[in-house]
């Protein structure tokens, strides 16, 4: 391994550029946030909430990448369902990728098996897509694509 040149770790069609977030699943967003607040002295760069996902999330700036914290908007949504069956605690890994179907297609060509067959819009406005966490030592996994005039 180049440790000075860690990109060289990658295979052509699929180039991670960073780690974007870590998102973690909250029952009450105000709650966690104070947490993060009073325990590390961070807060959220941004709040929003993303309907077309449901979820309120915020996220918190640590270096290059974001915690993203993620509450439920309703019982039936993913983040409520994984809050029932796993309780609070991570919920995804997300990587950013400079191209979000030419990493779809690469995945798909390796047969992965794919949440999001095409890019869908994320918070952020940023492009989004999940590979099942089957595939993926049971961590779910999202690729974002940003534009970065925008984010």
């Amino acid at each position: 391994m180049d440790w000075a040149n860690p990109s060289a770790s990658t295979v052509s069609g699929m180039k991670l550029t960073n780690i974007d977030h870590i998102g973690i699943a909250v029952h009450d967003l105000d709650d966690a946030l104070a947490g993060y607040e009073r325990l590390y002295g961070v807060l959220p760069i941004l709040r929003e909430t993303v309907e077309a996902q449901g979820v309120e999330e915020a996220m918190i700036a640590i270096g290059g990448s974001f915690v993203q914290l993620l509450q439920p908007l309703g019982p039936q949504t993913p983040v409520a369902k994984f809050l029932e069956r796993h309780g609070e605690g991570i919920h995804h890994l997300c990587f950013a990728v400079a191209d979000i179907e030419a990493a779809l297609g690469h995945l798909a060509a390796e047969g992965a098996r794919l949440i999001d067959k095409e890019p869908r819009i994320g918070g952020r406005g940023a492009r989004i897509a999940f590979v099942h966490p089957k595939q993926t030592n049971r961590t779910l996994i999202e690729l974002i694509e940003l534009d970065l005039a925008h984010a």
